[in-house]
């Protein structure tokens, strides 16, 4: 598996890391180009040590609260319920990112905070991981991973159905994301191939609602990059961008804030089959004068 992005490659080249966004302002032209040819950015810097520790805090706080079965995937749209979610959305960082690449007119379309919580119980008293049913290992020392939650190969447009504009997907990272627990991983300018069919998936543990996957016969998985993130940072990449995640084989949490940005310009095509409201869309930059969102887009 790759682990260094095509994006990490091209800032290594030109200032050695990503450490303000005056670059992309800058660059904002290259930056534009990269994106469209490759479909994603990554490790972008976003939350300072002090921002993160705080979101770290808050959502700890909805863990004891709900619990982590309903933490792990339903926490859906709560950035209307909880300001420092909205922060998070809003932050001036992750805007200034998010508008380089699709204009200053800008919609929330929606959120979700995404947990894969580990399987491998470490004793607190020993600091040794005790396996599970579903973390043993094989007697290759290849660990099993039937059943454990992971995200299968699909793309983000599958699930919005959207003309006029793009859509665009930001991972924010609570926790460090790294291959052992599950970091997304991307099939490099894979958007260009429009949207690919999509089938139930037949492995259990798949995190999407719906349960779909693109065929193994349609990825070309040999072109796979890992996309690790530390805590604080975030990734982008395009709604027809063909991603997924494999199981948190780690004894850490993996947990990000996933949020979808589209351009004022963007509007939805309602399936018949698959009805879509969007009750929590937020005009986060710019102004609206398209209006397809005009009953349910609130302003800042």
């Amino acid at each position: 598996m790759k682990q260094e992005t095509a994006f990490s490659a091209h800032l290594q080249q030109t200032r050695g890391s990503f450490t303000a966004f005056s670059d992309m302002k800058r660059d904002a032209a290259e930056i534009q180009a990269l994106y469209e040819q490759q479909g994603y950015m990554s490790a972008i810097p976003n939350l300072s040590p002090e921002e993160l520790q705080q979101a770290r805090d808050a959502f700890a706080e909805l863990e004891r609260k709900h619990g982590e079965d309903y933490t792990a995937y339903s926490l859906h749209n709560v950035h209307k319920e909880y300001d420092w979610v909205m922060g998070l959305a809003k932050h001036p960082k992750l805007l200034e990112a998010v508008i380089a690449v699709l204009g200053p007119d800008v919609i929330l379309l929606d959120s979700r905070f995404i947990c894969k919580y580990p399987v491998c119980k470490t004793q607190e008293s020993t600091g040794v991981i005790q396996p599970n049913n579903t973390c043993d290992k094989e007697k290759d020392g290849v660990e099993k991973t039937d059943g454990m939650p992971f995200v299968a190969w699909h793309q983000d447009m599958k699930y919005w159905g959207f003309d006029g504009g793009p859509v665009l997907s930001v991972w924010l990272a609570l926790d460090d994301s790294l291959e052992d627990n599950g970091a997304l991983q991307v099939i490099p300018g894979s958007h260009h191939s429009g949207l690919l069919p999509h089938y139930q998936s037949k492995r259990a543990g798949n995190m999407l609602s719906v349960n779909q996957e693109i065929p193994e016969e349609l990825v070309e998985t040999e072109k796979a990059i890992l996309c690790p993130l530390q805590a604080g940072q975030m990734s982008i990449h395009d709604g027809l961008l063909v991603h997924a995640s494999d199981p948190n084989t780690s004894n850490r949490r993996r947990c990000g804030y996933v949020i979808r940005y589209v351009p004022t310009s963007t509007y939805p095509i309602q399936d018949p089959e698959r009805p879509r409201t969007f009750l929590a869309t937020v005009l986060v930059s710019g102004i609206d004068k398209h209006n397809h969102f005009s009953n349910k887009t609130s302003k800042l």
